[in-house]
């Protein structure tokens, strides 16, 4: 059954469709989605339309898990937490992505020390000759967000010059079959490694480069929702972002 609950609130607080996406920051579709059969959006916009609609969750989704059995869910997601990124062992970045079969992204400001490595590159060729899609999503080095990133760690003009110096690294993987790069102008707070239900997730601390900073490794499990809530972080920034051809095309004038 459709949640009529849901769209009698809706309507009752005086809303419409596009109101309430426009005020949580989703596509209308998004919130017809939620309305329709079988459909639930996850906890944090649960919480959202309640805050919104004047609702208790429990109202909107009264057949809707405790937060102990999410918790619990969110145990079983975390695989391990390394108190920082040059304590998780190297191979286990190429053994992620090589068991990649529908999703292998890279979301990062610059990510330069993933293009040095010769195994990652293979894995990349080979994933593209088996039709795997594979997106890299660096930061523009032109964005006020890079310079602010590389202000926030110390580095200054050096963090846009490390996006350009990675992407010189990648010539050789553009124009490959189901390759495609983009540039995102975010503020980015993680770096995101993902391959199909598995990521790693590098946190950004203010003053502290990214390699010193903890990662979370997940997986996905059914009912948990930590996974998903950076993947879908990856999305959206995915689309936000535009797409580039060649290492040259980051040089696109800013006003």
């Amino acid at each position: 059954m459709a949640n009529e609950r849901l769209r009698g609130a809706i309507t009752e607080r005086g809303f419409t469709i596009e109101t309430v996406a426009e005020r949580l920051g989703v596509s209308s579709k998004t919130v017809e989605r939620w309305i329709s059969p079988g459909r639930k959006p996850y906890r944090r916009f649960q919480y959202a339309m309640a805050s919104l609609l004047r609702y208790e969750v429990s109202y909107l989704w009264p057949d809707e898990r405790t937060m102990a059995e999410v918790a619990s869910a969110g145990s079983a997601e975390l695989v391990k937490l390394y108190p920082h990124r040059s304590a998780v062992p190297p191979r286990l970045w190429p053994q992620l992505y090589s068991r990649s079969q529908t999703h292998f992204d890279v979301l990062v400001y610059s990510g330069f020390w993933l293009t040095e490595d010769p195994e990652f590159l293979r894995l990349v060729k080979e994933k593209s000759a088996d039709g795997v899609p594979v997106r890299f999503m660096l930061g523009d080095p032109g964005s006020s967000e890079v310079a602010s990133r590389g202000a926030d760690e110390g580095i200054g003009g050096a963090m846009a010059s490390k996006i350009r110096n990675a992407l010189m690294n990648y010539r050789g993987l553009f124009g490959l079959p189901s390759v495609e790069f983009r540039l995102h102008s975010t503020t980015l707070y993680n770096s995101i490694y993902r391959a199909d239900d598995e990521l790693l997730a590098n946190g950004h601390v203010y003053g502290v480069g990214a390699y010193l900073a903890p990662v979370l490794h997940l997986q996905r499990v059914p009912g948990g929702e930590l996974f998903d809530t950076y993947a879908e972080s990856v999305e959206r920034v995915w689309e936000s972002a535009r797409a580039i051809t060649s290492p040259d095309d980051c040089a696109e004038v800013h006003a």
